[in-house]
Parts: C-alpha cells; structure tokens; sequence
C-alpha cells in the first residue's frame, strides 16, 4: 500500500509533508493541486515530516492538499527510440507537449510504444546472463542498439527462450530468464532505471588508455582529453563556451552524443534544435542528430528539475556504454545546476558554504563526474562515457566555489580568457591557464607515441615553454617598449603569436579549418616547431614583426586549404622562401 501524506508547508519549491507512513530519501511523490498532479521528490525526512522538491509551480498550492508516494526513485526509461529525441529534465518528449510552454502538471511519454522494431537475437536458450547481458539487437537509426537483461536484475540468470528475429514492438516480450530457483523473469527492450544511481553492469572501470580527438587543435594538441575522461570549460559570459562545445559535439570521435542544456537561456537551446538536424555528419555522412538526444531545461523551466537533467543525461549516457559505445556527454551550464543546490540548501535552511553553496558540494560535483569512464564490460567489449561541462562563473572569476570544486575532480581544465575572447582569438582556450592532467598518464603517453610520434608530450611541453617565454617577452616590451628591448625578445614574442595564429587560433565557420584531423595537426605543429627552432636575423624589430605578420598570413591561409592540396603545398613552398631568405643558422641543440 502506497504511503500518503498531506502539505504541512510550503517555502517556494519545497513543500513539507506530514507522512503517514514509511518514505526514503530520493523517492518519488505525486502532489495534488486539484486534478493537477505534480511530481516531486523527497530531499529530507525528520520524523514524520518529509521535504520533498517539487518539479513544478506550487502557486496555489494550500495547506492539507493531498501527497501520495509512488515508493520508487525518479528514474528513466531507457529502450530503444531515445537518439533524436529532445527531452526536458524528466524525460518528457518535448515534441510531444501540447503548448509553447510546458504546463503544471504535464507529463509525456519518453518512447514510442507502438513503434516496431526489427529484433535480432545475440543469445540462445539456455546461456548465462546476468545484469548488462546482451540478448538481442534492434537498428535505432543507424546504431546497433543491444536489447540487456536489466540494470536491476542482480546475481546469475539463464535465458530460457528468446524469439526469434522478427519485428516486435518494445512492450514485447523478447527473452525469458529463470534464476537460480527456477522462477521466470519476462524481459522486453523497455527498462527503468533510477538516475541517482550509477549504472555499473561492468567488469571493471580502468584508467583511460587512449585520447577522445576533437577536431579542435588547442584541445588535442596542447590539452587532449581522454575518451572515457572529464574535462570542463569555465569562462566569463560571450567567451565561446556554448560554440566550443557545439564543435566539440560535431567533430569528436564519438557514437553517441549527449547534449544537456542545464539553465541556460533559450535562445541558445533554440539555437541547438534548430542547427543541429540540418548538419552532416562528418564522421558517418548521416545527419547530426541521428545520434544526439537533447536534455534540455532552460533558464525559464522549474529549478528544482535542473538537478534532475543532468543526472537524467548521465544515465542515458551509461545506458548506451553498456552496449559498448563511445557517449559524449556535454552539459552547459553546470553553475546552473550548482545555484539550483544552492537555492534548495537555502530553503532547507541548511548551513551555507562559500558564497551560500551547500557544504558538501564538492562531494556532489566529485560523485557526479566519478559516473563517466571507461569500462570492459562483462562480455569483454569496451564502452566509454566522456563529459565536458561548462562552467559560468560570476565576472570570470575562477576561484569561486563551482569552478575550484570542479577542478578537483574534472582532469582536464579549459579555462576560457575573457582578453583572447576580445581581441577574437577563438576558440579562447588560455593555453597557459589550461591544462590535461592526461598528458602525465604513462597510458596516454604510450597512445600517442604510437598513434602520433614518438615523444609527442615532449614536443606539447616544448609548445607551451614557447608559449610562456613570449608572454613574459610581450611584458618586458610593454614595460620598456619596442626600442628599449633586443630584437631577439621581439622574436622570442612573434614565436609564441606563431605558435598562436597557427595551432591555438581556429575558424569554426570553416569548412576546412573548423575540423582539424590529427594527421594535419601532427603536421602543422612540426612544421611550426621547426621554424621555432631556427634563429633569425633581424636588423630592427621593425623587420621582425614584418617577417612574422607575413609568415602568419600565409599560414593562416593554408589551415584554410585542404590538407595536401595544390593549394596547400604551394602555400607550404612560399613559407619555406620566406623563412630561408632571414634564417641565420639553426640554433644549438
């Protein structure tokens, strides 16, 4: 018998219920406001008192009106039908809501029901499975989409019948499993799973071996990120955050992408369902959004359901590694999500941290990206949840406490510099603020050695001492001018703009130069590490900037060129004139 209750108070989005029974933390509650029934969830119980936040507007609610718990977490669904799909943070299918806003109340169906699928059996009577198992596999758009014994069917199970193939609806049941005692489990592709729970139907969770390529050069070549990994991007607001990771979720090298629009405004999530149906597919020629699902609670939607988005695009996320897939997952904005915290924390009245965030708000960041990784699944195939989220930080200031919380448990930092955003130097990833703690792991070492060159990291940390000795040339001559410095602390600067202009600097708007493969980042930074290398001679600094102006230009227009092009190799024979007519002779080893 399901447990009631009644309102007992109500603080904005918290509403406190008198319980006549047992509840848990996290469960799921129904408040009623007449017909309406809205979902809320249980955040605190004292006594036989629960807090629960409420997902929707409590205007009107009163005092006595009725609370039934549904004695369950807030889960999803998870079955095939979910890519291409734009769901708000509780999973409602926002193409099926009825007005232009999503009224009190209002739930709809996150899958198809009816919809057929073409099922393909993987198993066979009499096999062992257990929680994660493949049985079986349906098309959903051009993925193979494993049907798995369920999440929440723990210890050893036997198919006992599975159909055969054909197509079935996903109610349909597809597999039979008896346990250990002989009792049935019917299985259909349809599963729950509740979001504030990890997913681990996994052998193991290793260490990342290998780098997720971006297309974006400041990441792969100076700052890579895992597949499997986590990175974050924080910066002021009109930095670039939402166009990196929109490029991000175009070019990387990933199956599945996740796209969690967390609080933020609703021009730019218009923006998201407008562009990415009608871009292709780079990697597969489909369209973009065959492999996308859109999570989207924008600035206007309840708070309290910002908690719940991005959670909800997690489990999506490691529903889809389970089958052994590559997920990217990319949540804009995380501060979003951290204020939502803050805003219940101050209702519950609970003791404020820094800048009135709760205390344990690093635990909450940490377990939260703890969930992505690299796993071997049970079947020995390998699947990978990657996430980037970004961060938004009050004036660009990034020591307040979401961002330093952050950095404690993302491995990769992309701090994005409100200076490189004004002078139009995108994507505006600081490259000496920046870092991938990946590049200290031996595995990442050894990937890139074999799939780059060998001793790659080395040339990566070369780049950035360039970087950092011609920031510190470029504040000698603004202290003492052009003419009160030698030449060389011109070229030691007009290197480091180089290595800028030509690898840090990139035109997303570019056919060619908005995706950059790593064969022609392996070849553009030698190529420019090699002209670093060599000593000039410069009569005045006059000529120094001239010369290096020149070599940018013509750099700038073959990363506009197709790699290995006429074109481009004509561009590479004008570079090589210009740099043999001024070099002296190559400096000492």
């Amino acid at each position: 018998m399901k447990t009631t209750g009644q309102v007992a108070g109500i603080i904005s989005n918290i509403v406190i219920v008198k319980v006549d029974g047992p509840v848990g933390q996290n469960e799921i509650c129904s408040v009623y406001l007449g017909d309406t029934k809205m979902m809320a969830e249980v955040i605190k119980v004292t006594g036989d008192k629960a807090y629960v936040q409420v997902y929707d507007s409590t205007r009107g609610l009163k005092i006595g009106d009725r609370v039934e718990f549904e004695g369950h977490m807030l889960e999803v669904t998870l079955g095939p039908g979910i890519l291409s799909r734009n769901y708000d943070g509780l999973q409602n299918d926002l193409e099926k809501m009825d007005s232009l806003f999503i009224q009190r109340g209002s739930r709809t169906e996150p899958l198809d029901f009816d919809a057929t699928w073409e099922f393909t059996p993987l198993a066979k009577a009499g096999d062992p499975a257990s929680a994660g198992s493949w049985l079986g596999e349906v098309t959903e758009k051009w993925i193979k989409h494993k049907i798995m014994t369920p999440f929440a069917m723990n210890g050893q199970y036997t198919v006992k019948s599975i159909v055969p193939a054909g197509t079935y609806k996903t109610t349909d049941t597809v597999a039979v499993l008896t346990d250990t005692d002989g009792k049935e489990y019917p299985v259909t592709m349809v599963q729950r799973w509740p979001v504030k729970q990890a997913i681990k139907a996994y052998q193991e969770k290793p260490r990342p071996t290998r780098i997720m390529e971006t297309g974006v050069r400041a990441i792969d070549t100076f700052n890579p990120i895992a597949e499997g990994g986590t990175g974050f991007i924080p910066g002021p607001f009109g930095a670039g955050k939402t166009v990196l990771q929109h490029a991000i979720s175009k070019q990387a090298d990933a199956d599945v992408i996740i796209f969690i629009a967390c609080g933020e405004r609703a021009n730019e999530v218009v923006e998201i369902f407008t562009e990415f149906p009608r871009l292709d597919d780079p990697r597969t020629g489909h369209k973009l959004m065959e492999r996308t699902t859109i999570i989207c609670n924008t600035s206007n939607m309840p708070v309290a359901a910002r908690e719940a988005s991005v959670y909800t695009g997690m489990t999506i996320g490691e529903y889809y590694r389970a089958m052994g897939l590559k997920v990217l997952i990319l949540a804009d904005s995380t501060s979003r999500w951290a204020q939502a915290l803050r805003e219940m924390s101050n209702r519950l009245e609970e003791l404020p941290g820094q800048d009135a965030f709760p205390m344990d708000l690093p635990a909450i960041i940490s377990n939260f990206y703890a969930r992505a990784g690299l796993v071997h699944l049970n079947n020995g195939a390998t699947g990978s949840v990657t996430f980037i989220g970004t961060v938004s930080p009050a004036g660009g200031n990034l020591k307040e406490p979401v961002t330093e919380s952050t950095k404690k448990a993302a491995r990769c930092f992309y701090a994005l510099s409100q200076g490189r955003a004004d002078s139009k130097r995108y994507p505006a990833i600081d490259p000496l603020d920046s870092y991938s703690k990946y590049l200290e792991y031996p595995e990442i070492v050894e990937y890139l050695d074999g799939r780059i060159e060998k001793g790659w990291v080395d040339l990566v940390y070369k780049g950035k001492t360039l970087v950092q000795r011609g920031k510190e040339a470029y504040e000698q001559i603004n202290i003492l001018g052009d003419d009160g410095v030698p030449a060389e602390y011109h070229e030691r600067y007009w290197k480091s703009e180089l290595i800028d202009f030509v690898i840090l600097q990139q035109d997303a708007f570019d056919a060619t130069d908005a995706n950059c493969p790593i064969e022609r980042q392996q070849y553009m930074y030698n190529l420019v590490l090699d002209i670093c290398d060599k000593s000039f001679r410069f009569g005045e600094f006059t000529q120094c900037t001239e010369f290096f102006k020149q070599l940018i230009n013509i750099f700038k227009q073959m990363n506009y060129s197709e790699f290995k092009s006429d074109k481009f190799e004509d561009y590479r024979r004008q570079i090589d004139q210009l740099v043999e007519g001024q070099v002296s002779t190559p400096k000492e080893a």
